[in-house]
């Protein structure tokens, strides 16, 4: 790497930096780094951030360049579609969520899509990032339904030759949802169909949408911070607030997830807010991930010790005490079904006290400790727990708890304490308890 690449690499780590600690910054880049190039993110973008958030969009674009990693870019383009379409003085029709494309409407959605793609392509070179319009090539198709849907195609193959090419010479590519049928007919693609065979034919890291909302929203209008759908799909679609659009968007997601190895996962995010998405434990965003089923139990006789002690050590970086698995006042031990996320509950006087909350390091951002603390918060209307001051997941810990009191060596947290004795004692018996590390951690509560 040249000495200005290198320069800029760090410019952008001191600016990643200010959206989380640089540690986890630079271990997800890591993370990313040693996937081959083409399966870091397929990345898909609306046409309504193209238009009303290009410049942010651009700028985290830039950022995933500049530290080495390519994004597979593709975009729709509704909203400009239907301006130039009524401009044009032709009907916009839609079933079932796909475009009518009849010949005067494909001659319109052709030069849409390949405007868009140039503006983005443009707004790219303007910072200086290096992009390549990728707008045919990939998709080989077939007629949906001629005689209903006109050139709309369904896609039978993907070809990733034009993607690679552009990424070995350090484009990232930016590409059409429109694809071609073996005689050459250009047919129009929805984009999230797109997408979402991009992603099956590339198993990428990460599949991620763009969107004006920032992720999934709940009953309250609040973003949910993660699906686990082994745990949670079933829940969820039975909910009643879970409907029409964003039930479809879960099927689809789940559908697609199923596909795929169990690592790869798909985050909804905004334009803005993609670079804290993908680099802080904390993210910003939704985060759905096929997931595991988390394991309860009773006493430590009932699980894998073994195992067990290797995924706290992994998560905390250092050696447990001897006899720690003697400990008799177990409340409940939550795992999940790999042992790569673990929350051990005790009983240390009327509230249950956390004494043990690990993720291992791969298995950070991939959402399993959100499952974990999730199923907690439901078993446990009250908790409190203590992290070494120097922990740099206090900041998650702080999002998470309702209040917190720190000494030189602790910080203690808690939620649903609402009587102030109570919660004074709850901070005097944490500062007491012994350490059950054989030397002070940094990467989770101890």
């Amino acid at each position: 790497m040249s000495d200005s690449a290198q320069q800029t690499r760090e410019i952008i780590l001191r600016l990643l930096g200010s959206i989380g600690s640089r540690k986890e910054v630079e271990q997800y880049i890591k993370q990313y780094s040693s996937l081959d190039q083409k399966q870091f993110a397929v990345v898909k973008v609306g046409g309504g951030l193209l238009q009303d958030h290009l410049e942010e969009l651009a700028s985290s674009l830039t950022y995933l360049q500049r530290v080495g990693l390519y994004p597979i870019v593709i975009h729709g383009a509704g909203p400009q579609l239907d301006d130039a379409l009524k401009e044009a003085g032709i009907p916009i029709r839609k079933l079932e969520g796909m475009r009518i494309t009849d010949s005067a409407t494909l001659d319109v959605v052709r030069k849409v899509m390949q405007r868009e793609n140039l503006k983005l392509v443009d707004a790219l070179e303007k910072l200086d990032t290096r992009a390549r319009p990728v707008t045919s090539g990939v998709f080989e198709a077939t007629m949906l339904d001629e005689s209903t849907y006109g050139y709309v195609g369904e896609i039978k193959r993907v070809n990733l030759e034009a993607i690679g090419a552009a990424i070995r010479a350090g484009h990232l590519p930016i590409l059409t949802c429109l694809g071609e049928t073996p005689s050459g007919q250009i047919v129009n693609i929805n984009a999230d169909v797109a997408a979402s065979e991009l992603a099956l034919a590339i198993k990428p890291a990460k599949i991620v949408f763009l969107t004006p909302t920032g992720g999934l929203l709940d009953q309250h209008g609040r973003t949910l911070s993660s699906i686990n759908l082994s745990e949670d799909f079933d829940r969820m679609m039975s909910e009643d607030w879970v409907h029409s659009g964003m039930r479809l968007k879960l099927q689809e997601i789940k559908d697609l997830l199923d596909e795929l190895p169990l690592s790869s996962s798909v985050s909804i995010t905004s334009a803005r807010d993609l670079p804290k998405e993908l680099f802080t434990h904390r993210g910003a965003g939704t985060l759905v991930q096929r997931g595991e089923r988390v394991l309860e139990f009773k006493t430590f006789d009932q699980i894998d010790q073994v195992r067990l002690k290797e995924l706290l050590e992994l998560g905390f970086g250092k050696q447990l005490r001897p006899k720690y698995f003697e400990k008799e006042n177990i409340d409940r031990i939550y795992v999940t079904e790999s042992y790569r996320a673990t929350a051990v509950i005790v009983k240390e006087g009327p509230v249950p006290y956390l004494d043990k909350f690990a993720v291992t390091p791969k298995a950070q951002g991939e959402g399993l400790g959100a499952s974990v603390w999730a199923r907690m918060r439901e078993d446990y209307p009250k908790l409190y727990w203590r992290s070494r001051v120097s922990n740099q997941i206090n900041m998650w810990y702080f999002q998470q708890s309702e209040g917190a009191f720190r000494n030189d060596q602790w910080c203690v947290f808690w939620y649903g304490i609402e009587d102030y004795d109570e919660m004074k004692a709850c901070v005097k018996r944490a500062f007491e308890l012994p350490a059950t590390l054989e030397e002070p951690s940094i990467a989770a509560n101890s």
